[in-house]
């Protein structure tokens, strides 16, 4: 095989070790809520510019407590703010566990389908008279065109 991006072996121990910490932070981060895209796309947003002003607003109200009326959640808001400056760092850190998870799912279906094609074209050449001429027309159906060609084709 000419291409080999990773070569990754992780015990079965170390799989039920990670299963058993995925678990636990599964259960740990149970208050997370998810939401469909269009209640998302409808919320307003804090970005980098907002983020300074919001937190400007809450130095302002902390300090000013007798402007706000008594339906007003300060304490709510301020704790918020600490879940989202707890959440923050974590969640980088899932970023890049998640891309580096992502890139070795990629850099392994490469190897394989890198791979594949390697065999599938020495099966076509060494493969001749060796009996092997159906399962290599079975595996010549993934390049077949003519399926597809004839779902797309306009009827007239």
């Amino acid at each position: 095989m000419s291409q080999n991006l990773i070569s990754l072996t992780i015990s079965a121990e170390q799989w039920d070790a990670i299963d058993v910490c995925l678990g636990a932070l599964e259960t740990h981060l149970a208050p997370l809520i998810a939401m469909p895209a269009d209640q998302r796309r409808q919320l307003a947003k804090m970005g980098d510019k907002s983020e300074a002003f919001c937190r400007q607003a809450m130095d302002v109200l902390n300090a000013n407590p007798g402007v706000i009326p008594p339906n007003f959640d300060l304490a709510a808001l301020r704790e918020d703010l600490k879940a989202l400056d707890q959440l923050r760092p974590r969640l980088v850190r899932l970023a890049r566990l998640h891309e580096r998870a992502t890139d070795t799912e990629t850099a392994l279906g490469s190897d394989i389908m890198s791979g594949a094609l390697e065999g599938y074209a020495l099966l076509k050449v060494a493969g001749k008279g060796e009996g092997l001429e159906g399962l290599r027309k079975a595996l010549s159906a993934r390049f077949s065109r003519s399926t597809r060609q004839a779902e797309t084709k306009p009827t007239m």
